[in-house]
């Protein structure tokens, strides 16, 4: 595949909001990304970010900060188990808004790895054209053996550690791979969320402050 986009890496848009100053840091804690699905879109499912801070701190999560409105919040935890993490912040979610949201979340050095093990040339792309799908669980491979991958060119995928990665020079909203590898068929069982280079860029750089 070849590229002529300039070599410049993509840049975050917006700043993380943090909640009220954060206290001493608890010895032992992790810093962890929690990463929500569907919100904020369309007018659906709104989940104002300050409420989310306010519902994190009340499950006892330390230096919570939000990123952007689609969902990203970063924070620490001595809970070494980011199953658990999730499934508790679902639930809290819930209860306050009324609605379930999909949580995944990840620690520190997993976004570190996934950026490193990027397949395609990060550095030379814009942020919009290069996304991560992270996955609750690492998929059979053979799910995505029916996709015809050169009907798609210029666009391409490749499958990482519980996450795809999608290059669409065009956008994610134009691009018909991206449509094929969202398809709920594909990803039966699977919790799954989408986000752009710039984001997974600016997550690596939250939780390894």
């Amino acid at each position: 595949m070849t590229h002529t986009k300039p070599n410049r890496a993509p840049k975050p848009t917006s700043a993380p909001t943090p909640g009220p100053t954060p206290g001493p840091r608890s010895a032992g804690a992790t810093t962890y990304a929690a990463l929500l699905r569907g919100i904020n879109v369309g007018g659906s499912k709104k989940v104002p970010m300050a409420e989310l801070r306010t519902v994190m701190e009340g499950l006892g999560l330390g230096d919570v900060r939000t990123y952007l409105q689609s969902g990203n919040a970063v924070f620490r935890s001595a809970d070494p188990d980011p199953e658990v993490l999730a499934r508790r912040l679902e639930a809290a979610v819930e209860a306050h808004f009324g609605f379930r949201v999909p949580c995944l979340v990840v620690d520190g050095g997993y976004l570190r790895a996934v950026a490193d093990a990027c397949p395609f040339p990060a550095a030379e792309l814009e942020g919009k054209q290069l996304h991560a799908t992270f996955l609750s669980q690492q998929p059979d491979p053979e799910r995505f053996a029916g996709i015809d991958g050169a009907a798609f060119l210029p666009e391409e995928f490749r499958l990482g550690d519980k996450v795809i990665y999608l290059y669409a020079p065009e956008g994610l909203g134009r691009s018909k791979l991206g449509e094929v590898l969202s398809r709920p068929a594909l990803l039966k069982g699977l919790d799954a969320t989408t986000r752009n280079w710039n984001t997974v860029v600016k997550l690596v750089e939250l939780t390894a402050s």
